[in-house]
């Protein structure tokens, strides 16, 4: 063979292997490598080891991960420190990895790890094998100057070790600098950091340091390459032209609009609704991105680098320059846009009767906010123009969407009514308001129809074959729902013995509705599951108790739903053949971005509930126990939605055992008790902004 042999026929020779694991002269013998190739042969074997596809044992033979149950996958580290590897193949079961057995891994890296026991009803455990990728290359952190050496306490992302800094790496930085970290090695056997300082940022407190630390941590891209921007102008200024329209199912005289936040730029659905003689149609207009970036191109290079948008506290970073995802690509009032369109038939009894997606185009009519939205379904119903056939709409919209509701809550699909914080900043970027954000009934309509027209087409693909990607939601984990199910059993309430459904996870959220351990039983349950993520195997979605679902309705800001639309167009010309990209990189890459942006949004309102909270110490607050040990008492405040800690040294009016059975603490001499789930009134003693810590006192008797 004079050609490399690819990493297909590699895989192929070793599953067929008969004599046990061969060595690389064996599987050149059996794919007929010649001699002048074979030098590269070898080095296609080193890149497979290092993306784990195959794995090299003593003596230099090779085999399959499979053969001797190594997996490989993402680490996410609990609060511990011990870790869970997401296996990437999809249904494998994902293995846990105690701390003294995670080695130099750390959050987000892509591991091998070996199978070393399994345990009934509980996850195999495991130990790290090799790191094939590490997530991060640089890490930024708060600098400490020691004699002779610095050291650097990581914030972003946070690690379980400081970073150590020779003397002669620690550039500008002095004692209290925020600096970027870029780091030269992670250690072997353990977790030892050592890196060099690249920049200083700025002091804790300045303005801004608080964001770009962690857009710069998360490793996030700020600026579009010149030339993209370029490209996209270029696209932009071309509009949408006489020729697009060809072939297209025109929407343009029916009544469009979008709802989405106030503050939104990009606005990638429209909905529109009209009476038939046999009940109702609904159109689910999406815009149509991948008319105009094309497959291969800079804009689609960089989008794919992207994977998706990013919504911090303070700033939007965008996968598509602004030309595109706020004016051309955007469904914009008043303006011809290109779509592909979900249009869904219901009878009078709100039973689906057909389905259709087209290539389309619309005019919207109105931009409506979610809360402007609510206000015309909960107002009277105005006379006269356009308003009367908006208002009519969005009521039967509303009909719809609760039709579409019941039937996912019958199925056992679970909603998390966990409350999320909105942090409102004045134009220095200080916090100046924190409010949680209210779901309306305008939020839900959006959410069930989106998730509607998404199965619509994972359906559509199972049905066709087509290549997609699919969102997927695997079931949790055995031994996280062992937890749920004791802090279940605690509260009084009851999981069964053998495999948890959403069904059963749905009506023990639905049980601690309106009790006070509500918020914290729905936090609880929603960190036992799994992950979401993205595959080319479908595998279901456990928390929308679907058998198939694609993301499909955002391809201004998320990248699978751009290659989701891609394979619908080749299917929609009669030509579906394969994608020019590789499917599982992208959904991998797209998994691993969307993790990123998570943890930055996430992180972005932390730090700026921090800053807040800076202003309130000595204010006193009421909040729930979120969480009793040996060291404390960690409570959740009302409003803010911020955890901080009770110290059980602060406890001075008693001597304070731990139950961890009770999940309480108990004073010996009063017998004042502080339990899981009390209400409790605090002060607010200190506020670290290098840890992100908020200390609390007690105020008054327990509840």
């Amino acid at each position: 063979m004079t050609d490399v042999p690819s990493r297909t026929d590699i895989i192929r020779a070793l599953q067929e292997a008969r004599h046990g694991p061969p060595t690389a002269r064996d599987l050149a013998r059996v794919l007929r490598v010649d001699r002048e190739v074979y030098r590269a042969f070898r080095r296609r074997l080193k890149a497979m080891e290092r993306d784990g596809e195959v794995f090299r044992q003593r003596k230099g033979r090779y085999a399959l991960p499979g053969s001797f149950e190594i997996v490989t996958g993402v680490v996410d580290v609990t609060r511990a420190g011990d870790g869970f590897v997401i296996a990437e193949a999809a249904g494998e079961e994902d293995v846990y990895v105690p701390r003294r057995h995670l080695g130099s891994a750390v959050e987000g890296d892509r591991v091998a790890v070996r199978v070393e026991r399994h345990l009934p009803g509980r996850n195999p455990e495991g130990r790290l094998v090799r790191v094939l990728e590490r997530a991060w290359s640089q890490i930024v952190g708060v600098y400490h100057h020691r004699r002779g050496y610095g050291t650097v306490v990581p914030q972003e992302p946070p690690l379980p070790a400081d970073i150590f800094i020779p003397a002669s790496d620690r550039g500008d930085a002095t004692e209290g600098d925020i600096v970027l970290v870029g780091i030269a090695e992670w250690g072997k056997s353990e977790l030892r950091p050592v890196g060099a300082v690249l920049s200083v940022l700025g002091r804790p407190g300045d303005p801004g340091v608080d964001v770009l630390s962690i857009i710069l941590g998360q490793q996030l891209p700020i600026e579009f390459p010149p030339e993209v921007l370029r490209e996209a102008e270029k696209v932009a200024r071309r509009g949408v032209r006489p020729e697009d329209l060809e072939g297209r199912e025109d929407f343009r005289d029916t009544l469009c609009f979008t709802i989405d936040p106030g503050d939104a730029k990009d606005h990638d659905d429209a909905l529109s609704v009209r009476r038939t003689p046999t009940g109702l149609e609904i159109g689910i207009h999406i815009a149509d991105v991948s008319w105009y970036v094309k497959s291969g191109s800079g804009l689609d290079r960089e989008a794919l680098e992207r994977g998706t948008s990013v919504y911090l506290v303070d700033r939007v970073i965008p996968m598509l320059p602004e030309a595109l995802s706020s004016d051309l690509c955007s469904l914009v009032p008043g303006q011809d846009r290109l779509t592909l369109s979900v249009v869904l038939k219901f009878d009078d009894d709100l039973v689906l009767q057909e389905r259709r997606i087209v290539r389309g185009a619309i005019r919207s009519a109105r931009r409506l906010a979610y809360e402007e939205a609510q206000d015309l379904l909960d107002g009277d119903l105005p006379e006269g123009g356009e308003s009367v056939a908006v208002v009519t709409a969005l009521r039967d919209l509303s009909t719809v969407a609760a039709g579409v509701r019941r039937g996912r809550q019958e199925a056992g699909a679970v909603d998390f009514a966990i409350p999320e914080a909105k942090v409102v900043l004045d134009d220095d970027g200080e916090p100046i308001e924190i409010r949680p954000r209210h779901r309306l009934e305008a939020h839900r309509i959006i959410e069930d129809l989106m998730i509607l027209a998404n199965e619509t087409v994972a359906n559509l693909g199972l049905a066709e074959d087509l290549p997609l990607i699919y969102r997927i939601h695997e079931a949790p984990d055995p031994d996280r729902i062992e937890k749920l199910r004791e802090l279940a059993a605690f509260f009084g309430y009851s999981l069964p013995p053998a495999e948890v459904r959403p069904a059963d996870l749905s009506r023990l959220l639905d049980e601690a509705k309106g009790k006070p351990h509500e918020y914290l039983l729905s936090s609880v349950t929603l960190r036992s599951m799994k992950r979401a993520r993205y595959s080319t195997e479908n595998v279901g979605h456990f928390g929308l108790a679907s058998e198939a679902y694609a993301h499909f309705t955002s391809p201004i800001r998320r990248y699978p739903d751009l290659a989701v639309h891609r394979a619908l167009v080749r299917w929609l010309r009669g030509s579906p053949g394969r994608p020019p990209e590789d499917l599982k990189d992208v959904a991998r890459h797209s998994s691993d971005m969307e993790r990123r942006a998570q943890e930055a949004e996430r992180e972005s309102v932390e730090a700026k509930t921090i800053r807040y909270m800076q202003r309130h110490v000595g204010d006193e607050f009421k909040g729930t126990i979120s969480g009793v040990t040996s060291f404390g008492l960690f409570v959740v405040l009302d409003g803010v939605l911020a955890e901080g800690l009770v110290r059980l040294g602060s406890l001075v009016d008693d001597y304070y055992t731990y139950d961890a059975d009770a999940h309480a603490v108990s004073g010996r001499r009063t017998r004042n008790r502080y339990q899981l789930g009390d209400r409790v009134s605090v002060q607010v003693v200190r506020v670290d902004t290098e840890s992100r810590t908020i200390d609390l006192e007690l105020v008054g008797n327990p509840a």
